[in-house]
């Protein structure tokens, strides 16, 4: 009887609905373990309107790291937000060891309005903006609920980006190194797994305020990992960009050991300084004689500019030697819009050096 009587109360524990510490809770979507669940963070009104922002939650059956992939902050990068739509669906919940929050689009207006960059509701920058204020304007509200209920659980972010309508931009990744060296290995271990063969190196000092306010920025600045990829250009959803993001963020969860998949990192990234920019003194048009993804020389022209009625200029001449990570499609311009970037390539990574205030 004693031994019927533990049975019982052992598959009772087994067959029981989830408990609330069995639970994953972001917004309004909360997922039991070995389930997928949707909802919103519920941006209220103040200062001027309110908004929602979608989110997902795999809660995995075995417990392990709480992992978030974000995109979105600039809502006309087309490419990323598309991939992680379509990551909830290729992550199995019943598989999974760990917890998945994902949050394809953050500025919805952006989005919506079609307005690169900036939230025009409030026409700030939602990747500029952390750790936010929860009474402040729409996209500074955006962000400290992200900060609170997105970066605060995880243990590691990616933040997913790309080329917006006025960047065509070669597919790249970032590896931010704070000068804490597990924090750099994690990461560094982390950049090589997604596979993007070019590798954007930044040093940052986290300490410093102005370093923390891009959501990368900001996470490392409260110890987790964090890395940043970009694929997409010109407002364009290609199947190949969507599709190295989308396997990326499945190599990041290979690579933690989250699902089962077999990850190969990368053995010889091409790796590169975040790069010099040339931008507009002014309004007019910009046409692009250089090609994204080209090595370029310091001086050379790669681009000239007209007024409204087609008369030349000026020309646009590279500033450094180097990779154009992307170069500006679209005629539109203004003063201090940015019309092309170059990077240089590093022959050799180095050590941290903290950059000087």
């Amino acid at each position: 009887m004693r031994r019927l009587i533990v049975g019982a109360f052992l598959v009772s524990l087994a067959t029981a609905p989830a408990t609330a510490q069995d639970a994953m809770k972001v917004g309004t979507a909360e997922a039991a373990r070995g389930a997928t669940a949707y909802g919103q963070l519920q941006i209220a009104r103040g200062s001027d309107a309110g908004t929602d922002v979608a989110v997902a939650v795999v809660h995995g059956a075995k417990p392990g790291k709480v992992v978030a992939f974000i995109a979105g902050s600039h809502g006309t990068e087309y490419a990323s937000i598309v991939a992680l739509t379509q990551l909830i669906s290729k992550i199995d919940p019943k598989a999974l060891a760990g917890t998945v929050i994902i949050a394809p689009l953050l500025n919805v207006a952006s989005f919506e309005q079609m307005t690169v960059h900036v939230n025009p509701i409030d026409r700030k920058g939602i990747n500029a903006g952390y750790p936010g204020t929860a009474t402040g304007t729409q996209s500074e509200r955006v962000v400290a609920l992200v900060a609170e209920q997105i970066v605060k659980p995880a243990d590691v972010v990616v933040d997913l980006h790309g080329g917006d309508i006025d960047e065509d931009l070669r597919p790249y990744s970032y590896w931010t190194r704070t000068g804490n060296a597990a924090q750099d290995e994690a990461s560094h271990k982390l950049v090589l797994a997604f596979g993007l063969d070019h590798i954007i190196l930044r040093d940052v000092d986290v300490s410093n305020a102005a370093a923390a306010r891009s959501l990368g920025g900001y996470t490392l600045s409260q110890g987790k990992t964090m890395i940043v990829a970009e694929a997409g250009r010109s407002g364009l959803v290609l199947p190949a960009d969507v599709d190295a993001l989308v396997s990326g963020c499945l190599n990041v969860l290979g690579s933690l050991g989250m699902i089962t998949r077999t990850v190969k990192p990368l053995a010889k990234p091409v790796f590169v300084d975040s790069g010099k920019r040339v931008q507009a003194e002014g309004g007019g048009m910009f046409f692009a004689t250089a090609k994204r993804d080209t090595i370029v020389q310091e001086g050379s022209v790669i681009g000239y500019t007209t007024d409204y009625v087609g008369r030349r200029t000026g020309e646009i001449k590279a500033p450094v030697t180097g990779l154009v990570t992307f170069i500006r499609p679209v005629p539109s311009m203004w003063q201090g819009a940015t019309l092309v970037n170059v990077a240089a390539v590093i022959p050799a990574v180095g050590p941290y050096q903290k950059p000087a205030r």
